[in-house]
């Protein structure tokens, strides 16, 4: 079977990218090699989606999956390994091929790990990556924020605001935001920045309870949390159409405002996109531009 269009990624921006193709009467296929809904699935409340006052994140995903299978859409569980352009597209995954007349890449990016035990446990449980999702929950509360680049410290500032104690653990000898940022940082009486030390064990047992931080001089301190922001950064889930797709310096797709791709017929939404904001609404927004525009291709 060839498909008008098959989409990689089944977050907010694949799915909704989905809805679009399938309403204008598109053969639609979706693949995904994880999770539903992508990152969003692990926040335990979401507040800022307009239509919902707070929804979780898996039961989003979950609303967003079945109007995509009530429109008629498909969805395979499968790990895209390569895609192969032309007037007609191949997908090559752990399970086989598919073919296109179009694509949109919504593999989406992932947050840094620390690679700790029960880190992934702990995801909606206490550990949390965005602050604008989650940081309302932690109000008047004690929290860590794991990092010291500019996401880090505009998360620990916005934390500090709403937060009793914001613990900032950077593993270098300083902060590597932007001097201003810093010392806006520095200045806060409700912070404390620990340099050159690292995460080494998370505490708790079904919900994070504290952290034990080693510096360099291998002294070992525990602190006593309710929760832990990890800001260490982004991984674009773009490796696999290096070789076919333009990507910037740090992993993602190049795009114009139409989401087009430099191959013709191949699009692409969401986190995987080179962009400078990554918010749930900016990746529905990417979905429906890429859509509409694979729409316009295939009926020319």
């Amino acid at each position: 079977m060839i498909y008008d269009v098959i989409i990689l990624g089944a977050g907010p921006a694949g799915m909704t990218a989905a809805i679009y193709a399938l309403r204008s009467n598109k053969k639609v296929l979706i693949l995904e090699k994880e999770t539903i809904g992508g990152q969003m699935s692990s926040s335990p409340l979401i507040e800022n989606y307009p239509g919902y006052k707070g929804i979780s994140g898996s039961k989003l995903a979950n609303e967003l999956y079945d109007q995509v299978i009530n429109l008629g859409g498909e969805l395979e569980i499968e790990e895209v390994l390569k895609i192969t352009p032309g007037e007609i597209k191949t997908v090559t995954t752990d399970m086989g091929t598919h073919q296109a007349k179009t694509i949109i890449i919504a593999t989406g990016a992932k947050y840094r790990r620390l690679g700790l035990e029960k880190e992934e446990e702990f995801i909606g449980n206490g550990i949390s990556f965005c602050v604008a999702c989650d940081g309302a929950f932690y109000k008047n509360k004690e929290v860590a924020i794991i990092g010291g680049g500019n996401s880090a410290v505009i998360n620990a500032l916005a934390l500090s605001d709403i937060c009793k104690k914001v613990y900032v653990i950077q593993n270098l000898s300083d902060l590597t935001a932007e001097a201003t940022l810093s010392e806006k940082l520095k200045s806060k009486e409700n912070v404390e920045i620990t340099y050159n030390a690292l995460v080494k064990e998370l505490k708790g047992e079904d919900n994070l309870t504290g952290i034990i931080i080693k510096d360099e001089n291998n002294k070992e301190t525990e602190l006593k949390l309710d929760g832990m922001f990890i800001s260490i950064g982004l991984e674009a889930q773009n490796d696999f159409v290096k070789d076919e797709i333009t990507l910037n310096s740090y992993g993602y797709i190049e795009s114009n405002n139409d989401c087009e791709t430099n191959q013709k017929g191949i699009y692409v939404a969401g986190d995987c996109r080179s962009k400078k904001i990554r918010q749930i609404t900016t990746a529905t927004a990417d979905g429906s531009i890429s859509a509409i525009n694979a729409i316009s291709y295939l009926n020319k």
